[in-house]
């Protein structure tokens, strides 16, 4: 009965195809797309991937040590490029340990393999980056870095030919250090921001931290985490989609918010991202969908950091370019798992000019900040929609206070100089029957996208 109503289905769809083509399937949960591939009105492409994540050229990345015998764990290996292109990610920051990185010859480390396709980024003759291949023809750029005493991202060589002295490069977090490792190309975040305080991340030589981390969520909901597990063997009729049982640990975390207003109020200057702190390393269970709890596609299609990058004439890009806007602040973080969301804008309007987010402008010269609401991608007509709140807030000591929020787009002008972010916030009513035991209400909103702010001085 099921071959017959699929034929059926199909005949159904030839038949009523327009010229258009048809029209594509409605979003649903553990679905990706991949980016635009033209710049917006500005000419800028958004690019989106992964910065923070552990390859099997860390320790700690797989269920047991990541070689035996000198050999990689292949499957492990295996599990994150696959997760890497089913994710449709456009780029990967790595970030492994020293533990195993600092061993490691640089080539290795980008996870090249010519025989599958993939092509170096070379300078001076020597790789610094590595384009994988996918198996449906796209590709995305991988870059090296570690999470040591920092977390460098981006690194164009190792930082020394001597293993040792680059190790000790690695783990340790003084200026000096932080400097050497940036001559390579690096640029330097602070992992973990709970472990900081303002006063560090202001007194470094960084260039940010993050806004977000999914590991250090994820001990914040581990109870509830640990009851769906239990329930996925004994009533996984009960359980959410796969894809959304780790829901609970979404939430914001105080200590990150306290930590990147208070670096904003007291005049810092740092971007911040988003990290997936990936590894298979936690939750080895099957769930319904005959997938791992902490699969590798699992973990990188929750959210992404999304980099405005200012490509080449030619609309080409690399790491460089990535690493241009990682610096400049242009970036947003979106959580996928709720849904794409499509033609998300915050900049700022001065003299008829634009200025990205990121951007310095003169609180005398009348700036407009002006927030663009996004919209759900390719919505699912028989559900119903998400509400949204776009939310303009000020950085003050301590966290950040609301300025205007509304259901839509946003313009304001300033009232004084200050660090101004924007956020939209979402209640997924369209995800209502994915959630299982988890009730909506219980769950409330949830944040859909961060961006990073604009300064007026």
């Amino acid at each position: 009965m099921r071959a017959t109503w699929a034929i059926c289905f199909v005949i159904l769809a030839g038949c009523t195809r327009s010229e258009e083509g048809p029209a594509p399937a409605p979003w649903r949960p553990g679905v990706t797309y991949a980016s635009a591939p033209g710049p917006n009105g500005r000419g800028l492409l958004d690019r989106r991937g992964l910065i923070h994540a552990h390859s099997v050229y860390s320790h700690d990345a797989c269920d047991e040590e990541p070689v035996k015998d000198g050999v990689r764990d292949p499957v492990c290996f295996d599990d994150f490029r696959r997760g890497l292109c089913q994710a449709r990610h456009d780029f990967v920051m790595l970030t492994d340990h020293p533990e195993s990185f600092s061993a490691t010859p640089f080539e290795e480390a980008l996870l090249y393999r010519a025989e599958r396709g993939d092509e170096l980024v070379e300078r001076a003759g020597q790789p610094a980056a590595s384009w994988a291949s996918c198996p449906d023809g796209s590709r995305a750029l991988i870059m090296a870095g570690f999470e040591g005493g920092t977390m460098s991202v981006g690194l164009e060589h190792h930082a020394t030919e001597e293993e040792a002295t680059r190790d000790a490069l690695y783990r340790d977090v003084s200026a000096e250090s932080i400097q050497a490792v940036q001559a390579t190309g690096a640029l330097t975040l602070l992992q973990h921001t709970e472990d900081w305080t303002p006063d560090e991340i202001m007194d470094l030589p960084v260039h940010g931290f993050e806004m977000y981390n999914l590991h250090a969520n994820s001990f914040r909901a581990a109870g509830t985490l640990l009851e769906m597990l239990i329930l996925s063997s004994e009533r996984p009729d009960d359980l959410p989609h796969p894809d959304l049982i780790f829901l609970p640990i979404f939430s914001e975390d105080p200590r990150y918010l306290e930590r990147w207003g208070s670096v904003l109020a007291r005049g810092g200057r740092r971007v911040t991202t988003m990290g997936t702190d990936c590894h298979r390393n936690s939750f080895p269970a099957l769930l319904p969908d005959g997938e791992r709890a902490d699969s590798y596609r699992r973990m990188m299609i929750w959210f992404s950091n999304h980099l405005l990058v200012r490509p080449e004439a030619a609309g080409r890009w690399d790491d460089r370019h990535l690493k241009d806007a990682l610096q400049s602040g242009r970036l947003y973080g979106a959580f996928e798992i709720l849904g794409s969301p499509e033609g998300f804008d915050f900049y700022a309007e001065v003299g008829g000019e634009v200025a990205e987010m990121g951007s310095e402008v003169p609180f005398t010269a009348a700036p407009q900040l002006r927030i663009v609401a996004p919209t759900l991608r390719n919505p699912d007509p028989d559900r119903p929609a998400p509400n949204l709140t776009v939310r303009l807030l000020k950085a003050v000591e301590g966290g950040f206070e609301e300025v205007v929020s509304a259901p839509g787009s946003i313009t304001y002008s300033p009232t004084g100089p200050g660090v101004y972010r924007a956020e939209v916030r979402m209640v997924p009513n369209h995800l209502a029957d994915q959630l299982g035991q988890y009730r909506l209400a219980d769950l409330g909103d949830f944040i859909w996208i961060y961006a990073n702010p604009i300064y007026v001085r």
